[in-house]
């Protein structure tokens, strides 16, 4: 590493992707993608990419990185590109890893996008799905492979992918990798591809441990860095609310009402809470859907593919969507619970203001949990601005756990107060119509009359069901005969 070369982004950012001599298809599919200008991790990554230098590249989330390496990697396999069947013809000389199967099915996205013009094959392989579709897939051939370390390793068991003609290895979100404990697969994996090759490393962040996972397979690499370690994108405006766990939930539902909050990704810590919290607003008329290690892989595309497509408009989620999921036009980020990793924090908020757009990020925090606050603040070397959230009785009243309200009540009650009287029964009722006027919950179904009118017998009479004739037989009488009745068969007539 010492010979290790240091991009900044100080340096000029070219004017456009045709400064960087691509090939025409893919400046043709960058063109119908409604690009025109490089970001800066992409002004410095694709030139070193397309020479063949290794590249180390840190880039806060949403500024293109993606693109920073599929661009000239794809221009790298243009000469390769062959229109035969033959799957000879298609060997993987491509290989990008990854470390949720939500970033790699993003990355296949756009590989394909990006390819769309050209002849060049393009798969991805994750686990949690059938193995059989992607193994003929494979079989097929392709020059660029996507894949998590997992199932690729399956795949190489069994035979169905051969790596030894890989030119170009890239490894996206190499410190999530790293926090998942994919150690072990990748150098399974290096061990699999040959010892002359290309390799790229992308992070969010230069941690001690990926500087020391670079150390061991990449050479001489051109180190870019187009921000500071575990900054916050300028573009999002953060703040944190010091609510107590009882109240989240109100907090949560009267931002959501209030607030001119299109579509949120709401972060809870644990996958039941990210179940209940969906739950719990649908049921207030907000469409809402969870996504968390439980689900299966075809129920968290589904999810994702709503949301993207607006059908959703909350999405409660854990870390597992944190990475790689790319929305474009996010309003907001709610942390319902702060993440326990400091570092989490960062590539949450970073699925809001992407690419230059705005966006909110709010956080709740409690005297429990404010060292997890001090923690980040500690990482992002910048206070979040605390502000207090004032939450209208109704939705207290509303949405306050039962055991709250009895506890807040025996506070705050004297002996005049044991009684229940009629006034307090109807501010109760007129709480209750006004939060209703305000705040309108989703409208039932409709019930059809029927079943509230009362039971009238001359007009509910139903007509009896017709009867199957019965066959008639006489038993017959004796051991044997009894002995087969009950095991289920007639006994046959001795005289017959």
């Amino acid at each position: 590493m010492s010979a290790t070369e240091t991009a900044t982004d100080s340096m000029q950012t070219p004017a456009s992707f045709n400064d960087f001599g691509l090939h025409p298809d893919i400046l043709k599919a960058i063109s119908l993608s409604g690009y025109t200008k490089p970001t800066p991790i992409q002004a410095q990554a694709i030139g070193p990419v397309i020479d063949g230098r290794d590249v180390m590249g840190a880039a806060q989330t949403g500024t293109g990185k993606t693109a920073a390496f599929t661009l000239p990697v794809l221009h790298r396999m243009m000469p390769f590109a062959s229109h035969s069947t033959s799957p000879a013809r298609h060997p993987v000389r491509a290989l990008i890893l990854t470390p949720t199967r939500e970033l790699a099915d993003q990355v296949a996205d756009n590989v394909k996008r990006y390819s769309d013009s050209s002849p060049l094959r393009a798969e991805v392989v994750f686990g949690g799905v059938d193995i059989a579709p992607q193994r003929d897939a494979l079989r097929r051939g392709c020059e660029v492979l996507i894949a998590t370390p997992g199932r690729l390793l399956d795949h190489i068991e069994q035979k169905n992918v051969n790596l030894s003609q890989v030119n170009v290895l890239v490894l996206d979100e190499a410190d999530r990798m790293l926090d998942m404990g994919f150690m072990p697969d990748l150098e399974r994996i290096l061990s699999y591809l040959p010892k002359q090759r290309q390799s790229l490393l992308f992070s969010a962040t230069f941690s001690p441990e990926i500087r020391k996972l670079a150390r061991t397979f990449l050479k001489d690499p051109v180190e870019i860095s187009v921000a500071a370690n575990n900054a916050t994108a300028s573009t999002v405006t953060q703040v944190a609310y010091k609510i107590p766990e009882d109240k989240r939930k109100a907090a949560l539902i009267y931002l959501l009402k209030s607030q001119d909050l299109a579509q949120v990704i709401v972060f809870s810590n644990t996958k039941i809470a990210a179940s209940r919290i969906a739950r719990e607003l649908a049921k207030e008329g907000i469409t809402a859907e969870s996504i968390h290690g439980d689900k299966s892989q075809m129920e968290r595309t589904r999810t994702l593919e709503s949301f993207k497509a607006g059908e959703v408009r909350v999405l409660v989620a854990t870390d597992v969507a944190a990475r790689g999921l790319d929305v474009a036009g996010l309003d907001g980020v709610i942390n319902i619970d702060l993440p326990y990793n400091a570092e989490d924090y960062v590539h949450r908020i970073g699925r809001t203001g992407r690419a230059g757009a705005s966006g909110h990020a709010i956080a709740f925090y409690s005297d429990k949990n404010e060292n997890l606050l001090h923690d980040i603040e500690k990482l992002i070397k910048a206070p979040i601005p605390k502000d207090e959230l004032v939450i209208p009785e109704e939705f207290l009243q509303r949405y306050l756990p039962s055991s709250s309200r009895e506890r807040q009540a025996r506070h705050g009650r004297d002996d005049r107060n044991h009684r229940h009287d009629k006034h307090d029964r109807h501010s109760r009722h007129d709480r209750h119509d006004s939060f209703a006027k305000h705040y309108p919950a989703a409208k039932p179904a409709p019930i059809d009359e029927f079943f509230y009118r009362p039971y009238d017998a001359a007009k509910d009479t139903a007509t009896p069901a017709p009867q199957e004739a019965k066959r008639e037989w006489t038993p017959t009488t004796g051991q044997g005969e009894m002995l087969a009745v009950l095991l289920g068969g007639r006994p046959k007539n001795k005289n017959s």
